[in-house]
């Protein structure tokens, strides 16, 4: 059974806060108090978004809710969820499936992780530009505080999840998330778990339905004072990680459906994930190379002839088409590595263009006399192959580049954010 201790302030009722700040607790009556003031007093002193605050008490048997409905008394925007059984997914599901803010977030009591941090999480998902956001320890940017024995575990628990689910975020745990309320409306009903799995289940369903994962590097102190027993959690993560495996390998998770509800493409049998949307851009841009390719040999060809026309028509077209396949197929921008993806691409056009001169010297060797209608038939049968072998190309050129921007919005408010 769940209820509501307390409501959110009058003023807060009629209009919904952008952010819900979640913390879940079980018996945390010493540290409830000094968190909340402390993450109260940031989100009231220069946050730029309204925010809401709510304590998420899970079965507490000290005076945890007692405290909690002392903090929401005293202090605006703070208000109590109640219930009756333990886990931290089960507070964070109750919580973030009743709020009305536009995005929900959650974060550890003992607030382990920099609240400097929150504004660039929430940030791209205010903007639009990003899903879900995740903070994470594990960045070579990150600046943590923290024993080898949990750095260790820490680590090979993400391996795991690397090698296990394919999972593509860097660190599950970190407990320091934010997601979209309408993205988390359509995510919550498929994950299971209730306990400390809950946050890997999460992303992975997210991952699986095509959703942008922001990852923001933190800087995390360790509690020396945590509770969690690591053996019982390990043992839990392990049955999740194979009951989520299992459920992914035989079908039993409507991932069609959710990716429907979500905006993104179908997922095809034998197909990697994104490869439609990217095989489906890339013959757009094909259309188009191919015309412009076309265009450019007939009007060289009377000058240079058919060896000539065609090198520099392909030459030209090339450029040009892995310019746009970077921006457009595979959603690459800014100048970073712009030029190695060039000469990557001129090395892929170096194989397209000995297949293309290749059969057009077999034309001129067999049939010396061929029409340049000939010609041209010749020359798009092979460029249908070297296009092929392009796309293949190309995605390997572009496997690691996700050089994105965040759009504008998202920018500015990450500049005051550093301010």
């Amino acid at each position: 059974m769940t209820q509501t201790e307390a409501e959110p302030q009058p003023t807060q009722s009629r209009r919904a806060p952008v952010l819900d700040v979640v913390i879940p607790v079980y018996n945390e009556e010493t540290d409830l108090g000094v968190c909340v003031r402390r993450l109260h007093a940031y989100l009231r002193d220069g946050f730029p978004f309204t925010a809401r605050i709510t304590i998420a008490d899970n079965a507490s048997t000290d005076a945890t809710l007692a405290v909690a409905r002392l903090l929401a008394a005293e202090l605006d925007g703070v208000g109590v969820l109640h219930l009756d059984a333990k886990g931290r997914g089960r507070a964070l599901r109750a919580a973030w499936a009743g709020s009305d803010a536009t995005v929900v977030a959650y974060m550890d009591v003992d607030l382990s992780t920099d609240l400097n941090a929150l504004l660039p999480l929430v940030a791209p998902l205010v903007s639009g530009h990003s899903d879900l956001a995740i903070g994470t320890r594990l960045d070579a940017s990150s600046r943590v505080v923290r024993g080898p024995k949990r750095e260790i575990i820490s680590r090979c628990y993400n391996l795991l999840l690397k090698t296990t689910l394919r999972a593509h975020f860097s660190d599950a745990q970190c407990g320091f998330k934010a997601v979209r309320t309408d993205v988390a409306r359509e995510l919550l009903p498929l994950v299971r778990d209730g306990e400390w799995f809950f946050d890997t289940e999460l992303l992975v369903l997210a991952e699986r339905a095509g959703l942008r994962i922001h990852e923001v590097p933190v800087d995390w102190i360790d509690d020396p004072d945590s509770r969690v027993d690591i053996v019982d959690t390990a043992r839990k993560d392990l049955r999740g990680i194979w009951r989520l495996t299992r459920a992914l390998a035989t079908g039993a998770l409507p991932l069609d459906e959710l990716r429907a509800a979500v905006g993104r493409e179908p997922l095809v049998a034998g197909v990697p994930l994104g490869m439609v949307g990217q095989l489906v851009r890339f013959a757009i841009v094909g259309v188009l190379s191919t015309l412009a390719y076309v265009v450019l040999y007939l009007l060289l060809q009377p000058f240079f002839g058919g060896q000539g026309a065609n090198l520099v028509a392909l030459l030209v077209t090339a450029v040009g088409n892995t310019a746009a396949n970077r921006a457009f197929t595979f959603g690459v921008r800014g100048r970073g590595d712009a030029m190695t993806h060039q000469f990557q691409g001129l090395a892929i056009f170096v194989f397209g263009l000995a297949i293309t001169s290749g059969s057009l010297f077999a034309l001129h060797r067999w049939a010396p006399e061929a029409p340049v209608a000939v010609e041209l038939t010749v020359l798009i049968a092979a460029n249908l192959l070297a296009t092929l072998t392009r796309f293949v190309g190309l995605r390997w050129v572009f496997r690691n580049a996700t050089g994105e921007p965040v759009p504008e919005a998202a920018r500015l408010v990450t500049v005051e954010a550093k301010r």
